[in-house]
């Protein structure tokens, strides 16, 4: 099912790439190296990050650096749970696993554990996302 299309200034549509981001990781598709699941691991989580700034109308650099995302929203006000902070740890994945010999063989753990970190940072920011704007 497609979901509802928002504009792109819309928290809800960076969700929905979230999302879409996460479903391609998690898809297992054979013959797919395991570090291109992990981009879109990274991918999901850098989306969802984006979207908690856009519901706090914070302006954001286009980077894939998930450490200075998560300081801009530690700015405005935004409080980072631990488990969201580990997100940190995917953004070698952003450019790393995109080229052949940039990174090393991702083993079956690093892959789960990828996709683990990049759901709890989807889940945190959907409801990030529907409690901001109830105080809206």
């Amino acid at each position: 099912m497609i979901p509802e299309r928002y504009e792109p200034d819309d928290p809800r549509e960076w969700l929905n790439r979230a999302r879409s981001n996460l479903a391609r990781a998690s898809a297992r598709v054979p013959g797919v190296y395991l570090e291109d699941f992990c981009f879109d691991a990274q991918q999901a989580a850098e989306k969802a990050i984006k979207a908690v700034l856009i519901a706090r109308r914070v302006r954001f650099p286009y980077i894939h650096d998930l450490a200075r995302l998560i300081a801009l929203l530690e700015e405005n006000s935004e409080q980072i749970p631990e488990q969201i902070r580990e997100s940190t740890r995917l953004t070698p994945y952003a450019w790393l696993s995109r080229y052949p010999g940039s990174l090393e063989q991702v083993t079956e753990a690093e892959y789960s554990q990828a996709v683990a970190v990049a759901e709890t940072v989807v889940l945190w920011a959907e409801e990030r996302v529907a409690n901001l704007g109830r105080t809206e």
